[in-house]
């Protein structure tokens, strides 16, 4: 058989190579342009059917891992923070986070970078072929505590600990059932025992998730199993989504224990008094008030200090 009757087109899709077909004619070109060996172009062809199916993978782990949006580690910027350094991260970007089963929280304010910093993480891992999850805290609750309701734990469970990484966002920041830490815990101790990885995002203190997951033991045991081989990296500075404003960070404004300005007064002048007086009235024409009865009253400052300097009581004026 003549080669050039072979149909090379139907063979490429018959041996599943989908990029092939469509790349093949200009890869002749550039060869006979070029002047390839026969090797060269056969290398060039395999090698751009491998990315092609390296990037369809990477696309369909993106989807299946339901990122709320795709950040990498280089759009991170480190300068906004004090403590937090790319080489601390180094562990957490290589291969080794996955196989290794380890697992991380980050933790700090709002609008620090957490869940930027998360899916950064979960897409490395993509990127070297490991399946990742995304969800909420919240999200996890109520639909394990749904199943949990409905007879069909064990089911719902099965997508949270099959992924080789699993990223739990906003512990913390939303209210939760009273079974939170039940079926956090039964997530946590499936992917412990199976040497899969988790990250956490929270913006509260360790010591407060039992308060937020309404049991203090249940707590502690999710973080001595996520910690034992897993780091806490805390994450300060200003928060970074008002940062286009060029105001100063908006939550972290303490109180002042400095005095009100008021009108450019450094106190002012007539403060009110910090205590009720009591007057007593008297029975006047036409009046329907008893004599003797006893009101509160609170007067301003001036008529205390005109009261005083005359000796003789407060002024008529002053009565209630």
């Amino acid at each position: 058989m003549n080669a050039k009757d072979l149909p090379l087109e139907s063979l490429l899709r018959r041996l599943h190579l989908a990029n092939a077909p469509r790349v093949y004619k200009d890869l002749c070109a550039r060869a006979e342009k070029e002047q390839w060996s026969y090797r060269d172009f056969l290398a060039v062809l395999v090698a751009e059917e491998v990315a092609h199916r390296k990037q369809t993978r990477i696309q369909r782990l993106v989807r299946r891992a339901r990122l709320p949006f795709l950040k990498t580690i280089d759009d991170f910027d480190f300068t906004y923070q004090s403590t937090l350094r790319l080489q601390m991260l180094g562990s957490c970007l290589s291969p080794d986070f996955v196989t290794d089963g380890r697992s991380l929280i980050l933790s700090g304010k709002s609008g620090r970078g957490k869940t930027h910093l998360a899916v950064a993480i979960a897409y490395r891992a993509i990127q070297t072929g490991s399946e990742a999850l995304f969800t909420t805290c919240a999200a996890l609750v109520d639909d394990l505590s749904r199943a949990g309701r409905d007879g069909r734990l064990l089911e719902a469970i099965a997508p949270y600990i099959h992924a080789h990484v699993l990223v739990i966002d906003e512990v913390g920041y939303l209210t939760y059932g009273p079974d939170a830490a039940n079926v956090l815990f039964h997530v946590v101790n499936e992917r412990h025992l199976r040497r899969r990885s988790m990250v956490f995002t929270t913006n509260k203190p360790l010591d407060a998730w039992g308060r937020v997951l309404h049991d203090h033991d249940l707590a502690a045991a999710i973080l001595d199993r996520v910690l034992e081989r897993g780091q806490l990296l805390q994450l300060d500075g200003p928060s970074l989504r008002p940062r286009h404003l060029g105001l100063d960070d908006p939550t972290a404004a303490g109180v002042s224990p400095e005095p009100a300005i008021i009108s450019g007064n450094d106190r002012p002048e007539f403060p009110e008094p910090t205590r009720a007086l009591r007057t007593r009235t008297w029975k006047s024409s036409g009046s329907s008030r008893l004599v003797g009865s006893w009101e509160r009253c609170v007067l301003p400052w001036r008529w205390v200090r005109m009261a005083a300097s005359v000796g003789t009581g407060y002024p008529r004026a002053a009565t209630c």
